[in-house]
C-alpha cells in the first residue's frame, strides 16, 4: 500500500507552456490505468489551479474530503493544495482547466478587483457552481479546448488563452455570485481576509482568537462578529475548521507521524492533539489516514 497521497504537478504536453493546459475528462478517465504513480480516483494533492466542466453524465467528486454530486453542466473549482479525486462513471464528458498560481495570479492584474473572491477561495464557498442552461460558457470552453489542442499557430498564442481564461474567470465569477450569498468587499470582508491571512501563516503557534484580534488591533468580540457575517460561524470555530483541515492533509499527504504533526500544530502533548481531531472529524489521525489512502 502506498504510504501517502501524490502530490500532482502542474506537466504540460504543449511546448513552451507559460502555466495553462486543457483535456477532456473522458481523455483522463481513458488513461487512469496507464498512470504508474497515480490513479486519479484515489484521492490526490493538485499543485495548480483547476476548473472541471462536466457537459454530460452523472457522478461526484471529491474536494477535500468532501463528496459532491455532479451532474451535467456542473463546474468543480479547486484551489492549490486541495485535495481531489475523480469519480468516473459511464457517459461522463466534459473538460478540465488546469493552471499554476504564478498564472492565475498575471491573471488577476487584468480582472475587476472582486474577481477572485468566490472562485478559489475554499474557504468562504462551496466549490461547486451550477451553469444554467441558457449560459454560453460552454462555448467559450469548446473555443478554448480548439484553440489549445488544434491551433499550429505559436504567434499570439499566449494572448489568445489570456484572453479566454479571463472571459471563462469572469463568467463563472458572476454565475457564482447569483448561487451563493451576497458578498461585497466591504471593510468586514478585509478585515477577514487579514485574519485568514494572519491564521496562514501563525497557526502553528497560536489557536487563540484573542492573539488574531490582537494583531488587527480590534477585540474578540468584533473579530467574532466579523467572521460570523463573513463565514457564518465564530473566530475560534474558523480556526479549528482550519487547522483540522491542513492536519488532514499533511496526514494524507506525507510520512509525518501523528505525535510528529501534533508538536507541528502547536500542541504540547500528542495526546491532546489526538483527542483534538478525534472531537472535530470522528477519528484518531492514524484511522483517518488508514481511511483516506
Amino acid at each position: 500500500m502506498q504510504k501517502d497521497i501524490p502530490n500532482i504537478e502542474f506537466n504540460a504536453k504543449k511546448p513552451n507552456n507559460s502555466g495553462i493546459d486543457i483535456l477532456t475528462i473522458e481523455s483522463l478517465a481513458a488513461r487512469k490505468d496507464l498512470v504508474k504513480d497515480h490513479h486519479p480516483e484515489k484521492a490526490h494533492q493538485v499543485a495548480f489551479n483547476m476548473i472541471v466542466y462536466y457537459t454530460e453524465g452523472e457522478s461526484q467528486q471529491l474536494v477535500d474530503f468532501v463528496w459532491y454530486p455532479i451532474k451535467k453542466n456542473t463546474i468543480i473549482h479547486i484551489s492549490k493544495g486541495q485535495i481531489n479525486a475523480f469519480q468516473f462513471t459511464k457517459g461522463l464528458k466534459g473538460y478540465i482547466l488546469l493552471f499554476t498560481d504564478s498564472y492565475l495570479q498575471k491573471q488577476i492584474n487584468a480582472l475587476p478587483k472582486n474577481e477572485i473572491i468566490r472562485l478559489f477561495n475554499a474557504h468562504l464557498f462551496s466549490p461547486i457552481i451550477q451553469v444554467p442552461k441558457d449560459s454560453n460558457v460552454l462555448s467559450y470552453f469548446n473555443l478554448f479546448y480548439e484553440e489549445y489542442t488544434n491551433s499550429k499557430e505559436d504567434y499570439n498564442q499566449e494572448n489568445t488563452y489570456k484572453s479566454l481564461h479571463s472571459i471563462i474567470f469572469s463568467k463563472l465569477e458572476r454565475l457564482k455570485q447569483y448561487q451563493t450569498f451576497h458578498l461585497k468587499r466591504t471593510d468586514k470582508l478585509e478585515m477577514f481576509l487579514q485574519f485568514k491571512s494572519l491564521l496562514e501563516t501563525h497557526y502553528k503557534s497560536s489557536r487563540n482568537a484573542d492573539f488574531y484580534a490582537d494583531k488587527l488591533n480590534i477585540t474578540y468580540k468584533h473579530l467574532n462578529t466579523i467572521c460570523k457575517s463573513t463565514v457564518g460561524v465564530t473566530a475560534k470555530q474558523f480556526i479549528d475548521q482550519f487547522l483540522v483541515l491542513e492536519a488532514k492533509r499533511l496526514l494524507v499527504n506525507s510520512d509525518i507521524k501523528s505525535t510528529e504533526l501534533a508538536y507541528n500544530l502547536g500542541f504540547e502533548e500528542p495526546t491532546n492533539f489526538v483527542k483534538y481531531f478525534k472531537k472535530h472529524t470522528g477519528f484518531t489521525p492514524n484511522s483517518f489516514k488508514k481511511e483516506y489512502i
